[in-house]
């Protein structure tokens, strides 16, 4: 905290993340004041689920409120919150009974694979997936929550007798806080095939067919004011605004200002995200179509299911080595890692593949290959697959002016200059990256302006540098992208009969949720 004289008046954001929740103050001019982070870890109770405790999310942002401007703080806590932003990953499916306590775990977003026929079942009720593209805007997926919301009904019956009422993390943030139940539109969209994409409302007809008994939230934008702090919280005063807040990588996106026509965003985090954007509606059988985090405009997006979480891999691979050190022999291996070539599917893929069945795979090993090869190899194994998704950016017809990038992953500088020799793009680098909790502190901002625009994000958070592709390296990385698209199909039968053999066999299974059974919100 910078010392001063009196109260410095700040915005608190806060975001859920897969592997950590973070939490920063923002003075009005942008400036990071202070950060925390609690680190986690999600349950996968059986092969295919992904999933995490709800009321640890709001264990999570108490502790970072109280570390922030709380007790824990001592005296730098002088600090007056202005608002309150909240953010979290998803779209994810949270449910409680009338108590509004959760009735199971949350389960997560499209890492999250379990509702394979669900999502057959439904798009042959709902007229095939082209009408619930027309209807929706995207295909059912993975990442979709109306065939999670059906597994629940057919797998869980007690629990999904219990269920009232549809949580995401910032939605369930927001409710604690504020005791008002809603969601914002830009998660709505992704409760494919819940939202009309005509009306921006709840669909009048496959809403109920597969939420069936529970309540909808009131849809709000992410920016809007949803209420006050109903008490004192952890030395945030009651009366203190709370915004809706929206999924992590839309609210990455607004905190380096890249939610305009023409931007493209590059998320660098556990998972890879990217998100365009335009002023009309776009469909695409391979992406996702949703409605935008601000008011008159859309998206167009896609979402790798490892980035971060292959080097992460690698690492504890080979004896947990410092990022830095695994860093620095990768940038001594040479473009294309001596001849190392990966797919990036350890955990399926999302778009464009549309493939949770889809397996990793390291082509090319021979005995004199290093860590630093085989790191590269996964920097380089994310950014072929960027450069897949950019191609199904643009067959739909969506505009590429400028790529914006954000997340963990932009520092170091590596991982981003392999990403811009891959795809030829450049891409520019703000002075703040840490993401989701300050878009969410720029959400909470942008409440209190009288004309609802938000500060002026080059003034908040100026460009830092721009990473420009090195010409040297096109050649190869042209001829290995040709190896990679060939590589999936040429392998994908194996996969596949791999991935059933994984789940008839593997009763590996990270630690199970806490019980939420005797909670009640506090």
């Amino acid at each position: 905290m910078r010392p001063g004289p009196g109260t410095v008046p700040c915005y608190l954001g806060v975001d859920i993340g897969t592997s950590s929740s973070k939490g920063v103050l923002v003075s009005p001019d942008g400036e990071v004041l202070r950060s925390a982070v609690r680190e986690h870890e999600v349950s996968r109770p059986a092969p295919g689920h992904v999933e995490m405790d709800g009321e640890l999310w709001w264990q999570e942002f108490q502790q970072l409120a109280a570390e922030l401007v709380g007790a824990e703080a001592g005296p730098a806590a002088d600090v007056r919150v202005l608002a309150i932003g909240v953010s979290g990953m998803g779209p994810c499916v949270l449910l409680t009974d009338e108590d509004d306590v959760p009735v199971r775990p949350a389960v997560l977003y499209g890492v999250d694979t379990r509702a394979g026929s669900q999502i057959d079942a439904l798009h042959e009720e709902l007229g095939g997936p082209g009408a619930v593209m027309e209807g929706s805007g995207s295909v059912l997926t993975s990442q979709a929550v109306g065939p999670k919301l059906r597994w629940v009904a057919e797998h869980e019956q007690q629990a999904w007798a219990r269920a009232r009422r549809l949580f995401m993390p910032a939605s369930w943030l927001a409710y604690r806080l504020t005791g008002e139940y809603v969601l914002d539109r830009h998660s709505a969209s992704q409760c494919t095939p819940m939202l009309d994409r005509h009306t921006q409302d709840w669909h009048a007809r496959w809403a109920p067919l597969v939420a069936e008994h529970l309540e909808l939230p009131r849809l709000r934008w992410p920016a809007e004011p949803v209420g006050t702090t109903r008490s004192e919280v952890c030395g945030i005063p009651a009366g203190t605004p709370v915004v809706a807040g929206t999924i992590d990588a839309w609210t990455e996106a607004l905190s380096v200002g890249a939610q305009g026509p023409g931007d493209l965003m590059l998320m660098y985090g556990t998972t890879l995200f990217l998100v365009a954007t335009g002023t009309e509606p776009v469909t695409s059988p391979v992406m996702w179509g949703t409605t935008g985090a601000l008011p008159g405009t859309f998206n167009l997006a896609g979402g790798m299911a490892t980035s971060g979480a292959l080097t992460a891999w690698v690492r504890r691979l080979v004896g947990d080595v410092p990022y830095e050190t695994l860093l620095e022999e990768a940038a001594l291996s040479p473009a294309g890692a001596d001849g190392l070539l990966a797919l990036p599917y350890f955990a399926g893929e999302r778009t464009p593949v549309q493939d949770p069945d889809a397996r990793g795979v390291v082509a090319g090993l021979t005995l004199s290959h290093t860590r630093g090869d085989l790191y590269r190899a996964m920097l380089e194994a994310t950014a072929f697959g960027v450069r897949h998704n950019v191609e199904g950016l643009r067959e739909a017809g969506v505009p590429i002016d400028r790529v914006v990038a954000v997340g963990g992953g932009t520092r170091g500088g590596l991982w981003t200059q392999v990403v811009s020799d891959v795809t030829g793009l450049e891409q520019v680098v703000r002075r703040t990256s840490i993401g989701a909790s300050y878009g969410a502190a720029w959400l909470a901002a942008t409440a209190l302006t009288d004309d609802g625009a938000g500060p002026d994000i080059d003034a908040w958070n100026p460009i830092e540098l721009v990473v420009r592709p090195d010409p040297t390296t096109r050649d190869t990385y042209d001829r290995l992208y040709a190896a990679y698209r060939d590589l999936y199909p040429a392998t994908r039968d194996i996969a596949h009969a791999l991935a059933d053999l994984q789940r008839s066999t593997d009763h590996r299974t990270a630690p199970a949720s806490p019980s939420t059974t005797d909670r009640r919100p506090r």
